[in-house]
């Protein structure tokens, strides 16, 4: 079992984590991290070029080379977009997201975004229960996105490349576009390095 990192963060001090548009945050419990997302906050670049947002609370390592991440997630799904993320990010224009989300079509679903300059946005599997368990892998440039019910079994959302330098922000990201805050809690956050056999299969 690896390390769950949220451990090493507390009510005073993040740890080794540091912040991209810095939050409120709550420690639950020793295991366990909530953060409180401002009203308005997303990570989006729209296709059709009508807006740039970057303002949602990012809470990340620096990570070199390849990886594993993986965390379980819930929230409250009040808002549209609200949602629990992990985040990859090269830079501004070279970033990518797996989310757990509430959509605009009223389910709570599985979303990832990738950005080349542009974001494009792909709503995946309904998922309806309370909480999942998400993993994003790095092999090269090369990115994998899951999801799992348990933190072992995973079914694949993406597999896509993207042309990063070798090191890179990796880490939580607490987001509510159309409301008015949201609290996102983080049950468990980790980090590895061992290497992945299969990226669709995610093990």
């Amino acid at each position: 079992m690896n390390e769950n990192l949220l451990r090493t963060i507390s009510d005073a001090q993040t740890g080794q984590f540091n912040w991209l548009n810095e939050a409120g945050y709550e420690k639950p419990d020793e295991a366990t991290l909530l953060i409180h997302a401002p009203g308005r906050t997303d990570f989006f670049t729209d296709p059709a070029g009508e807006h740039v947002i970057s303002n949602a609370p990012f809470l990340y390592l620096d990570v070199s080379g390849d990886f594993r991440i993986k965390a379980q997630v819930a929230h409250a799904f009040n808002s549209t977009w609200d949602a629990a993320v992990l985040m990859v990010r090269d830079s501004a224009e070279r970033w990518a997201k797996l989310c757990f989300e509430a959509t605009d079509f009223g389910t709570q679903a599985v979303v990832s975004v990738v950005t080349n300059g542009v974001s494009d946005d792909a709503n995946g599997v309904n998922y309806h229960w309370k909480t999942v368990w998400l993993q994003v892998i790095r092999k090269g440039n090369l990115f994998a996105f899951h999801y799992g019910p348990d933190g072992e079994h995973w079914n694949m959302v993406r597999y896509f490349r993207l042309d990063a330098a070798k090191q890179i922000k990796v880490g939580m990201e607490a987001q509510c576009p159309g409301g008015d805050g949201a609290d996102i809690l983080f049950k468990s956050f980790s980090l590895d390095r061992q290497p992945v056999e299969d990226m669709r299969d995610g093990i």
